[in-house]
């Protein structure tokens, strides 16, 4: 790995520059928050979307991070229950974008340009997201993160997608039944970095979840919440701001550390399967 990538994917993994100020969205009529940086006009934003059973809480270092770095990060806090609507919080996901690019933050000092803005989601979050992009077709990235199989399919919608993605799966959890982070990247309509972590769990980028964390046992968790909050922030970056100096991050083709590239299935290899069996 190049010394420059090396150094970028150790300040990435750390927090950023900004201070980090919270905003209630519930004033806008969308129970959630948002995390800002202090100050900043036509700054990026991005819309994240959590995971089944958990609220935007448990992802509140994440988001802080995403605001650190210069990118507004809100997070609706619907679809909490034991049965969401992944439609729903899809479209709660659009309207808390709405909301970043429409109202002035923070104390005025804080804007969002409506061409620099994203989806992100983390487990049926991460299908929501990709919901919310096929029916909004002006953001510039979506973001994946260990995603869950929806209702509807999240793979079904993909192909319409033609923003950059980013999909990362957990290293042993990516061909397991609660892990659609395979077929995604096949359908994905645009350009796709697909990636696992190494050591990473489709859980381990909830906050505060475990019981083993106040044990010191939690090193697969903070390892995944390291991993992940570099990977997203670097690919957001980039697409977002434009700034050539986190490409890298864009590029599937790049080695980046505790990573590896989520190969397809060799496609009609379960065909090509059967007539073996035939014969």
């Amino acid at each position: 790995m190049a010394p420059k990538l090396k150094t970028l994917t150790r300040e990435l993994s750390k927090r950023g520059p900004h201070r980090v100020l919270r905003g209630n969205l519930a004033l806008a009529g969308q129970p959630g928050v948002v995390y800002t940086p202090e100050t900043g006009f036509n700054l990026p934003a991005v819309a994240f979307a959590h995971g089944w059973m958990v609220g935007s809480h448990k992802y509140e270092q994440t988001l802080q991070h995403l605001a650190s770095w210069g990118i507004v990060a809100a997070a609706p806090d619907s679809e909490r229950g034991p049965v969401p609507s992944h439609l729903g919080l899809a479209a709660d996901l659009r309207a808390t974008l709405d909301i970043c690019v429409g109202v002035r933050l923070g104390p005025g000092q804080i804007s969002v340009h409506p061409d620099r803005v994203a989806f992100a989601g983390h487990g049926m979050g991460a299908g929501a997201a990709v919901l919310a992009a096929a029916q909004r077709g002006d953001v510039g990235a979506v973001a994946a993160l260990f995603p869950a199989p929806t209702a509807p399919k999240a793979e079904n919608y993909a192909s319409k997608i033609t923003a950059p993605g980013l999909i990362l799966a957990g290293q042993d959890d990516v061909d397991s039944l609660t892990s659609n982070a395979r077929p995604l990247s096949v359908e994905w309509g645009g350009p796709v970095v697909a990636r696992t972590v190494n050591d990473g769990q489709d859980a381990g980028l909830i906050e505060g979840r475990r019981l083993l964390g106040a044990l010191g046992l939690g090193g697969s968790e903070r390892k995944t919440q390291s991993a992940t909050r570099c990977l997203l922030t670097g690919f957001l970056l980039f697409h977002l701001t434009g700034d050539k100096k986190y490409q890298d991050f864009a590029d599937p083709d790049v080695e980046i550390p505790h990573t590896a590239p989520l190969l397809p299935v060799e496609p009609h290899s379960d065909a090509r399967a059967s007539q073996l069996l035939r014969k």
